[in-house]
């Protein structure tokens, strides 16, 4: 006979999950008018109980027990005006009922939450109202006993003071969440602005040259114009392909996802594009960007340093888009025949350089956007980036990244 195979045991029911649930899914204005409820309830016993002290009879005390107690079902909505009424009633029950000693507890409660609820201003009106109703409170009991007043009065402003530093550190996380949120957003928008520079505008930039040969070449060279209208279809093609790419991305940030999830930071730092993109282009690609520049008339010499292709995928990523960049000034401003590209690693260090033998640099010059993107790009990485004159002319473009 084979045995029984075991089975685990479920684990027992949890009955107090669903309570809490029910308990989390009940307005806050609900709790608060229970709280009201429960304080008159046992006030109006009190007011009961002591009926034949009472000065004012007990319809007053009564009366005046609703209005010390219902402010509080208003605390979160009306904390001052609430506070206001409330402590103005326990006065005068002091002063022509009977102080009862239920009722100034309701004041403490209705205190903290002026602190807790009420806007900074406003406020700072618990403190001063508070020493009043105190006065009147212990108008009689304060001139045998002084300390009991003073005590209390202590109580009552550490109930408000409680109240209030809560509420300023609650402002001061929101505030710092949203000075997060706004530099989280301002870093996205920086970085879908780079990848549509460094990509599409590099891409843009490679056609409009092709297209201008080919239009030179039309009668002189019909091979020579057919191959750049060849390469020119090839060059668009890819284009499009890189503005898919960053739309997508705009897509799912839109959407919400993968922009702040738990992993994009991970895939931020490491390269790498959010799950079902395409991967962006490395090091390894940079003999096939120098081909596409090679089509459009600029000869592209690339050197790259055998330890330089096995660095991790951000820096890798990284270092093709700034010979990209550089490749692209060289196109739009340089009006240069050749340009250089070497990546060495050593050190501990990536070293990128492009140097072409164009223009130079023209007199009041200063970085475009993409030199600024790529100084944003190595500053995120920890490296320093410089450009300006080549030796012996032309222009050049030099960045060190640390190898982690």
């Amino acid at each position: 006979m084979s045995p029984v195979p075991h089975t685990p045991a479920a684990p027992p029911p949890r009955p107090l999950l669903p309570a809490l649930r029910a308990v989390r899914a009940v307005p806050a204005g609900r709790w608060d008018a229970v709280l009201a409820g429960l304080f008159l309830l046992v006030m109006a016993v009190e007011r009961i109980g002591a009926a034949g002290g009472l000065r004012g009879g007990l319809p007053l005390a009564l009366a005046l027990s609703v209005a010390v107690a219902a402010p509080l079902a208003v605390r979160r909505t009306r904390p001052l005006a609430g506070y206001l009424v409330g402590a103005a009633a326990l006065s005068a029950e002091a002063l022509f009922v009977l102080p009862s000693p239920v009722s100034p507890y309701a004041d403490l409660v209705g205190l903290y939450s002026l602190g807790l609820y009420a806007p900074r201003r406003r406020a700072w009106a618990g403190p001063f109202a508070a020493l009043l109703g105190m006065a009147a409170y212990f108008a009689d009991l304060g001139r045998a006993y002084p300390v009991i007043p003073a005590g209390v009065l202590f109580l009552w402003l550490l109930g408000w003071a409680v109240g209030y530093g809560t509420a300023r550190r609650a402002e001061q996380r929101e505030a710092a969440r949203l000075l997060l949120r706004r530099e989280v957003v301002a870093g996205e928008r920086a970085r879908l602005a780079r990848e549509l520079h460094d990509s599409v505008g590099h891409t843009l930039n490679v056609v409009l040259v092709q297209a201008g040969a080919a239009r030179r070449l039309l009668d002189r060279e019909p091979e020579r114009t057919r191959e750049l209208l060849t390469g020119l279809e090839h060059t668009g093609r890819e284009a499009l392909d890189d503005l898919d790419r960053v739309l997508g991305l705009l897509r799912r940030e839109a959407h919400g996802r993968d922009a702040h999830g738990p992993d994009a930071e991970g895939r931020a730092a490491e390269g790498r594009e959010p799950d079902g993109a395409a991967p962006q282009p490395g090091i390894a690609d940079l003999e096939r960007l120098a081909e596409r520049l090679g089509g459009a008339g600029l000869r592209v010499r690339v050197r790259i340093d055998p330890a330089a292709r096995r660095v991790p995928r951000s820096l890798d990523v990284s270092a093709y888009r700034i010979v990209q960049e550089g490749l692209t000034n060289t196109v739009k401003h340089a009006d240069a025949r050749t340009v250089g590209v070497t990546v060495r690693c050593a050190a501990g260090r990536l070293a990128v350089e492009v140097c072409d033998d164009g223009r130079g640099v023209p007199a009041g010059y200063a970085p475009g956007r993409g030199l600024l993107g790529v100084a944003e790009r190595v500053s995120v990485l920890g490296g320093r980036v410089e450009h300006g004159p080549g030796e012996p002319g032309g222009f050049r473009l030099r960045a060190e990244l640390p190898v982690p």
